[in-house]
């Protein structure tokens, strides 16, 4: 089997990490439009990744945030994004590379992607643990259980998370359906 100079795989992942950061992007300029809201799933202890050092003990390897209703601060760089979110009534600020992410769902329209584990992210120059005070309620924030395949549990309006068992549910992509081996 030829050998795959031009990697087409690590460009695909570039491509859809893109589309997240446009989609981030145009939310941060005009607010979520419509029903819109995302589950956001990244690996805590990728490079780059800031986040105060209680989220990192209570999730130690992945988290998955929800952006609906009560988050602020969305900042869209080239490499990562910024957003502050509450947990438990603690206000916290987050930064999350593009390389960390692992999931990205959307689930007013039933569509998610599935990111590969990337091996290194670029660093975020400045560390930013917490945010200054937000607004006042609690959000929805989500977890998944260390080591777990468990999908992030919703709230009981909220449609389940993105699966890619292809049943019916959402539609995730996961370049290793497209990839030779």
């Amino acid at each position: 089997m030829p050998t795959d100079l031009i990697r087409y795989d690590l460009r695909a992942q570039e491509a859809l990490r893109g589309l997240v950061r446009k989609v981030l992007s145009d939310v941060a300029r005009d607010g979520l439009p419509g029903e819109h809201h995302f589950f956001v799933s990244f690996r805590t202890g990728a490079p780059g990744v800031k986040l105060s050092p209680r989220l990192r003990e209570q999730h130690p390897e992945e988290m998955t945030i929800v952006l609906q209703h009560q988050f602020w601060d969305l900042e869209v760089m080239e490499n990562h994004f910024t957003v502050g979110l509450s947990f438990g009534g603690v206000p916290e600020k987050l930064v999350v590379p593009y390389e960390a992410l692992v999931g990205f769902y959307d689930p007013s329209v039933q569509f998610g992607l599935k990111f590969e584990i990337a091996e290194s992210a670029p660093a975020v120059e400045d560390e930013v643990i917490s945010a200054p005070s937000g607004p006042g309620a609690d959000i929805t924030s989500i977890a998944k259980p260390s080591g777990s395949e468990a999908e992030p549990k919703a709230d009981a309006d909220e449609p389940a998370a993105a699966s890619d068992d292809g049943e019916g549910g959402a539609q995730v992509v996961s370049l290793d359906k497209f990839r030779k081996k």
